[in-house]
């Protein structure tokens, strides 16, 4: 009986340290439901209930995230690229966007010039 019973102990301890592992090397952008801390903190609070909870509801899926359509598939630089980071969907709309920046860059530069000019004929004009 002690046996069985410590075999057990040992399974239910097997599966917390595999859950608290998988826990640790899955990206935060990963996990579902709650985030890392909150899973670990069940995990290491309830053992059986919150690792199989995490196996259950927590673990990343299969087949990934689904990414929503202005996230970038294959990054180009991916160590700049973050999950959940914008991109544009068609090289147009890339220029658009980067056409605009560039517009509003001017504005404010010819306003910077504009209240640079401005002060430097009255000093005394914040």
């Amino acid at each position: 009986m002690i046996r069985v019973e410590g075999g057990f102990v040992l399974l239910l301890l097997a599966l917390d340290v595999f859950c608290v592992i998988d826990l640790i090397q899955t990206r935060e952008d990963e996990v579902r439901n709650l985030p890392k801390i909150a899973w670990l903190l069940l995990i290491l609070l309830f053992p059986p209930i919150g690792s199989i909870a995490w196996l259950a509801a927590g673990r990343p899926q299969p087949g990934g995230s689904p990414r929503s359509a202005y996230e970038r598939v294959t990054p180009a630089y991916p160590e700049y690229d973050r999950p959940g980071r914008a991109a544009g969907l068609t090289p147009e709309s890339d220029e658009e966007f980067l056409r605009r920046v560039r517009e509003r860059a001017e504005e404010q530069r010819r306003k910077a010039a504009e209240q640079k000019k401005a002060q430097e004929q009255d000093p005394d004009v914040p």
